[in-house]
């Protein structure tokens, strides 16, 4: 079977598919619950030797109770660690807590909340700088042309939603396009 693009998936899109964020609408839980399903079929998800993104997950969803397709994800991680076919780890060198010598853009590293720095960091870190997958985090919106340029993409699996929280959020700041 050919396996598709490695990719390094953010902890909301787990919780969207979950039904854990109740502001997203239904047709983004549907895109993400679509998208882990099919990394678990053809993809390889990229993660940090350190567990660090493994960890957040698990704060997060318990794979021993959750039945959503979050928490199935997170299963199938677990079970499949061991499978470079599925899964593609990558060391961080990091300084202070939360900071890493492999994060892409060193301008942004502060405006990222601590614990976001990790992804973007992973994606650099590896060969292939694999996509980001975001789900509805609209912080991202101000920072995937930067990452972009530094050859870091960041894929947008709900586009209306992530833009209707910035609008919210961020009511007079000017809505940044969409890649």
């Amino acid at each position: 079977m050919l396996r598709m693009a490695e990719v390094v998936v953010d902890t909301n899109v787990l919780l969207v598919a979950d039904g854990k964020h109740g502001d997203a609408t239904d047709e983004c839980r549907l895109a993400c619950i679509e998208r882990l399903q099919s990394i678990t079929q053809t993809g390889t998800v990229v993660i940090d030797d350190g567990f660090r993104i493994v960890r957040e997950y698990q704060n997060k969803i318990d794979p021993n109770k959750g039945k959503g397709v979050g928490a199935v994800f997170l299963k199938w991680l677990l079970q499949n660690q061991a499978n470079p076919r599925y899964v593609s780890y990558v060391a961080l060198t990091e300084g202070e807590t939360d900071r890493y010598g492999e994060f892409p853009v060193a301008a942004l590293e502060d405006e990222f909340d601590p614990p976001d720095r990790k992804f973007p960091a992973v994606a650099n870190a590896h060969p292939a700088k694999p996509a980001i997958l975001q789900a509805v985090d609209c912080k991202w919106l101000r920072w995937w042309e930067d990452l972009g340029c530094a050859g870091i993409r960041v894929e947008f699996l709900c586009p209306g939603d992530i833009c209707r929280f910035f609008r919210a959020k961020f009511p007079d700041v000017p809505m940044p396009d969409l890649p």
